[in-house]
């Protein structure tokens, strides 16, 4: 495993740097599709349930069971994403979410089997979404084309907040839903074919020399990997923060109502944080060097939902956008923060690591907008906003306290060690 070592990188790549790795292109192409598809299936789904049922409640329920089976998924199908090689597993996840999307569209399809099937979509995403990560070190090494190659993939998922939802409302406009879905059948093995096809087949990870009994197993991995302090630490450094920054995206809709501003206002609102997510993190990508990345990851982590508690003065529309602009700029310390991650790993559990963190940190994006919305039956919603932004930040101050006392950062050797034993099954954590 390398260690960061930032005097030794003669040059900075830049983002263009990574569409010259044939490999990336074909993943980034695969990314797109499969982003494409998951809205339009989200969107789509979304409207099919509340026209079958007419019920708010399902069809939110709907929207949120996008996030809830992360944690399963995260958790008990961890080891996947390193017991089999990654293309395999790449692929056979994106035939998995076609089959379900053309189950979906069929006409006699009923609402608890589309319900069932979100699910299944959902606990596909961790494992696709952390063989990918773990596939990178190995497309684009461990080092500055890594970084850029998913900040690049993370961008277009934030882009997606602001695009992929109008352009699935466009389309929702000329076709039935169920008809949207199979669109997303197509996309799914558009990007199977270009991850088969465009990317080259390499052996599993926990096959490879000196790799313990233990990695097969994806809760004993986890627990393996949580109990190193640094991994930990790093783990919480993407979920903390998330927890907290989502409140004023799960109450868009009711503080445009308190406000008095009309349907146009809360897809500002729910789009204004991804614009400044993506516009902070290019300029990280391009413009500073991996030792100013590292110098922003802690105080950015620390500070990013500070600006929520502007909503305490119930801010008008306009200031308000500021605010969600200023706190989503916060989130370019992930693209120092994914170098750390990558180097406090060791390989052979990579991907179940990645698995583990993308689970965790859709579930505290879930629990956050589950937390939120039941806090404002009873306070007003930009007291709730307010009050997480200033809860939010005494606990991601508090946390990165603890990083910096233990040295978490660039540099540290990676101390997770597959131990005797570590392979018993594990029923809590």
């Amino acid at each position: 495993m390398s260690s960061p070592s930032h005097p030794e990188e003669p040059a900075l790549p830049g983002y263009r740097a990574v569409f010259r790795v044939r490999e990336f292109r074909a993943v980034f192409a695969a990314h797109l599709l499969s982003l494409l598809g998951v809205v339009v299936a989200e969107i789509s789904l979304t409207v099919l349930v509340y026209g079958l049922t007419g019920s708010p409640l399902l069809s939110a329920l709907t929207f949120a069971l996008g996030f809830l089976p992360y944690l399963a998924g995260g958790t008990l199908l961890a080891s996947v994403a390193d017991r089999h090689p990654a293309r395999r597993v790449l692929v056979v996840c994106d035939l998995v979410c076609g089959a379900c999307a053309l189950l979906m569209a069929l006409p006699g399809t009923p609402v608890a089997a589309l319900l069932v099937l979100r699910c299944a979509l959902a606990a596909v995403a961790p494992v696709f979404t952390g063989t990918r990560a773990a596939a990178l070190t190995d497309i684009l090494g461990e080092g500055e084309l890594y970084v850029l190659g998913r900040s690049v993939l993370r961008i277009v998922s934030q882009s997606a907040m602001f695009a992929g939802f109008g352009a699935g409302g466009l389309l929702l406009a000329v076709v039935s839903p169920r008809r949207a879905i199979c669109l997303t059948v197509l996309t799914f093995l558009c990007s199977a074919l270009l991850l088969r096809f465009g990317t080259r087949a390499r052996p599993a990870r926990a096959a490879a020399p000196g790799a313990a009994r233990a990695t097969a197993d994806s809760l004993a991995a986890a627990r393996l990997l949580l109990s190193d302090r640094r991994v930990r630490l790093l783990m919480l450094l993407f979920w903390i923060p998330a927890l907290f920054v989502v409140a004023p995206e799960a109450l868009a809709a009711p503080y445009a109502d308190a406000l008095g501003a009309g349907p146009g206002a809360v897809g500002l609102m729910m789009s204004a944080m991804a614009v400044g997510h993506v516009g902070s993190e290019l300029y990280a990508g391009s413009r500073l060097g991996p030792r100013a990345r590292d110098r922003i990851v802690l105080p950015l982590a620390a500070l990013g939902v500070l600006p929520l508690t502007g909503y305490l003065l119930l801010p008008g529309l306009g200031w308000a956008l500021f605010l969600l602009v200023v706190s989503g700029m916060s989130a370019a310390y992930l693209i120092g923060l994914d170098r750390w991650f990558v180097d406090a790993v060791p390989e052979e559990l990579r991907g179940r690591a990645m698995t583990l963190m993308t689970a965790g940190l859709m579930t505290a994006q879930g629990v956050g907008m589950a937390l939120a919305g039941l806090a404002a039956e009873f306070w007003p919603v930009h007291h709730v906003v307010a009050g997480s932004g200033a809860v939010g930040t005494l606990c991601c101050l508090v946390l990165v306290g603890r990083a910096r006392r233990h040295g978490v950062g660039p540099g540290a050797p990676a101390q997770t060690e597959v131990r005797d034993g570590a392979d018993r099954h594990v029923t809590s954590r």
